[in-house]
């Protein structure tokens, strides 16, 4: 995998690029794009493979007049277009997987299908029900055994870090909270545009997800009007990163359909 800086409507950002044949563009978390996955390599080996740094994490500049995750998904429009894509298999997990959607409602015609894992980004409850856990609030050990079916495998070491890698993360848990504060982790009116989004999509959660409350998903698919969702056992809110070959294995089936 290369990692190389490009610029998008002025604005530099860090690209990991692998892989040849159809175009798959990767949207990250928070915790950004892991070039050593085996999940990440896994789509590379499936396809030409980008997977931009959002603007804002990692060393990818922040404009100031950046507000909202509409303005990363107008940015994303711009680099899909200066990139010349067309048929992409857009694939986001998380906080990327709600800019999938915030992209797609807005334009669609490059995207040929949408894989969405864990996605966040819409209320389905009402205003008394917490769809989604309050990250901020939980310390690094809570957010870990809610995040993991086997949390005691994820444990990070910190201390062992570089000054770089170290600056890169706190630059990312900074916009991830910059973006998802208030309202927290969803657009407000995003899932009453749903409906726009034609094209085939995936959504793949963990059956052992302790930030997503029963019934999230299937919210998400319900709005949408061509897609369906996949459980993936044995992993959390990070089926990508605890079964990676599981998850490889449900993208294969959907490609391949028509």
């Amino acid at each position: 995998m290369q990692t190389a800086t490009m610029t998008v409507d002025h604005v530099g950002i860090d690209v990991v690029r692998a892989g040849s044949g159809r175009p798959l563009v990767f949207l990250h978390s928070v915790g950004g794009v892991d070039r050593d996955g085996a999940f990440l390599q896994g789509l590379a080996d499936r396809g030409s493979l980008t997977a931009p740094w959002h603007p804002g994490f990692g060393h990818s500049e922040l404009p100031g007049e950046y507000r909202s995750v509409g303005d990363l998904a107008l940015f994303y429009l711009d680099f899909l277009e200066q990139e010349g894509f067309e048929e992409v298999v857009l694939v986001g997990v998380s906080f990327g997987a709600w800019l999938a959607a915030e992209i797609a409602v807005r334009d669609a015609h490059r995207l040929a299908k949408l894989v969405m894992i864990s996605p966040v980004g819409i209320k389905v409850g009402d205003r008394e029900t917490r769809d989604i856990e309050d990250v901020f609030a939980m310390s690094q050990d809570e957010l870990t055994e809610a995040a993991y079916a086997e949390p005691e495998r994820r444990k990070r070491d910190y201390s062992t870090m570089s000054d770089e890698d170290l600056t890169a993360l706190a630059r990312s848990r900074e916009s991830y909270a910059f973006f998802g504060w208030q309202p927290y982790m969803h657009n407000p009116t995003l899932r009453r545009w749903l409906h726009r989004i034609k094209q085939p999509v995936l959504v793949i959660g963990g059956t052992d997800d302790g930030l997503l409350r029963s019934g999230y998903l299937e919210g998400f698919v319900e709005s949408l009007p061509n897609a369906r969702l996949s459980r993936i056992a044995n992993a959390g809110h990070y089926p990508e990163v605890e079964q990676p070959q599981a998850v490889l294995d449900l993208i294969d089936s959907f490609l391949e359909e028509e």
